[in-house]
């Protein structure tokens, strides 16, 4: 019982932060690891897929009652998503991802530069192209970080809302409620290929999912109220900490 609350615990701050700006993996999969020391990877990964996409679902639901989004150009993207997380799961079967784990720390912190730079970045919602163009673009966002969540995986949130700002003129907040749809779908296909391979806990999993949504409803209440600024300070944030961990396991660990 101890170890399930550790883990309602942390899913349910997961969860918040995950409807904010997404990250929530930083909080959680830990929290699994370090509660479950002897259990398989994979299963841990499953089973943290299990929980976060009930999150990222609910999330998507409340912000879209609350934010109007592109759905015509959001719902290829998402499929686009859902299929590069397939490849990107795929791929890592094939290939050892060790050379993009030193990479990403670097990477984090150049989105962190750039945003920090741009006083202005996401603080006021003017997409800046058509239809056609926004389809395509949020389409090659999709699949591009998509594969890297089936592949790697580590950031996926962030750098859903980071391109969506940069690319396309969304503030924060709408770029946020952007990736939770896109996020579902990349949740979605990991949750399919590892239940597929037998690697979810799924009595786990349901405690941590009722948790998540429960973090989630506030952390997306939250950023409603709070608006694109408040989204943009956790995204800071949220990527300093990134930077920190995952310079941690590909530098020192």
């Amino acid at each position: 019982m101890i170890e399930l609350l550790t883990v309602a615990l942390a899913s349910l701050l997961a969860g918040f932060v995950d409807a904010v700006v997404g990250g929530g993996g930083l909080v959680l999969v830990p929290a699994l690891f370090s509660t479950y020391p002897t259990a398989a990877p994979a299963t841990l990964f499953g089973t943290n897929k299990g929980a976060s996409v009930w999150g990222t679902a609910w999330a998507t639901h409340q912000y879209a009652k609350r934010v109007t989004l592109p759905w015509l150009a959001l719902l290829p993207a998402a499929l686009a998503a859902l299929g590069g997380s397939f490849c990107g799961a795929w791929a890592v079967t094939q290939v050892d991802p060790s050379g993009l784990r030193k990479a990403l720390p670097v990477i984090l912190l150049a989105v962190l530069l750039y945003t920090l730079a741009k006083k202005d970045l996401g603080r006021h919602h003017a997409p800046r192209h058509t239809l056609r163009a926004q389809t395509a673009i949020a389409a090659a966002i999709g699949v591009v970080i998509g594969f890297y969540d089936g592949f790697f995986g580590p950031g996926t949130g962030s750098f859903f809302v980071f391109l969506f700002v940069r690319l396309l003129g969304f503030d924060f907040l709408h770029a946020s409620a952007t990736a939770k749809l896109l996020n579902t779908a990349t949740n979605a296909a990991a949750l399919v290929l590892f239940a597929s391979k037998g690697h979810v806990w799924w009595h786990i999993a349901a405690v941590m999912a009722v948790a998540n949504v429960a973090g989630s409803l506030v952390g997306t209440r939250m950023a409603l109220a709070r608006g694109a600024g408040f989204v943009r300070g956790m995204f800071v944030v949220v990527v300093s900490l990134l930077i920190l961990k995952t310079g941690y396991d590909a530098f020192l660990r």
